[in-house]
């Protein structure tokens, strides 16, 4: 303790001499709240006011400094985005993927545009999030568990049991929220889980509907036909042109 008290004194001293300091917590919370409002323009002119000697020194090699001021900012950035709405998996893959992409940087200055184009991203996501639509806790932790549970099969009991709750109360407490019954979201989800297959890769019928635990290829092809009013090929067809 004695020696973290020294250090704590000098890097104050340091700071003082240098005439930086941290960002106060008004100024975090006022970035966050921009961002939890999906307002860009006021989150980039809050964010040009900040003198870059704000982000603070938590390491002495100034490569490493940016890549973990980056990993913090895309922390908080993300958790902002969560706490109106946005997926809990969409949001921390977003983070594991910028969070990449900066520990492959050996440039500051590329740290910083990507640390602009990640808050811009998770901003943006909010401002696209339908705002009636800030879920209880209960159903964030339902979606979450569905959308992670995809490629099983799935039962109103799997997710109430999950959550904790009795069937009865999720399954009203979720058509409430959601304006839908489970199974249909459930089957929603997998319909969009399944374009987005069927657009970006070259996976065939029999993988997709294994992946998205359909009973055979056969049942997958005419759910997909009936709730999307085309089959699976024809669909690929059309979006490839």
């Amino acid at each position: 303790m004695p020696n973290l008290e020294k250090q704590l004194r000098y890097m104050e001293f340091v700071q003082r001499e240098a005439g930086a300091r941290h960002q106060t917590v008004e100024e975090d919370n006022q970035i966050w709240d921009y961002i939890k409002a999906g307002d860009l323009r006021s989150v980039e002119s809050l964010r040009s006011n900040y003198a870059r000697q704000l982000a603070g020194t938590v390491s002495k090699d100034p490569l490493r400094n940016a890549k973990y001021l980056f990993v913090a900012t895309c922390t908080l950035a993300g958790r902002a985005a969560m706490s109106v709405g946005m997926e809990s998996e969409r949001s921390n893959t977003a983070s594991d993927l910028f969070i990449q992409r900066a520990d492959m940087m050996d440039d500051i200055d590329q740290i910083r545009q990507l640390e602009e184009e990640m808050i811009r991203f998770y901003t943006l996501e909010v401002a696209a999030l339908d705002k009636k639509s800030v879920f209880s806790l209960i159903i964030s932790r339902a979606l979450d568990y569905i959308y992670m549970h995809l490629h099983e099969p799935i039962t109103v009991e799997d997710v109430a049991d999950a959550v904790g709750i009795s069937r009865g109360y999720f399954s009203s407490l979720f058509k409430q929220e959601m304006g839908m019954g489970v199974a249909q979201y459930i089957l929603s989800k997998r319909m969009e889980a399944a374009r987005n297959m069927l657009r970006h890769s070259d996976m065939s019928y029999a993988e997709i509907s294994q992946i998205l635990a359909f009973s055979s290829q056969s049942h997958f092809i005419a759910v997909f036909k009936k709730v999307n009013g085309c089959t699976p090929k024809e669909y690929r067809m059309r979006e490839a042109q």
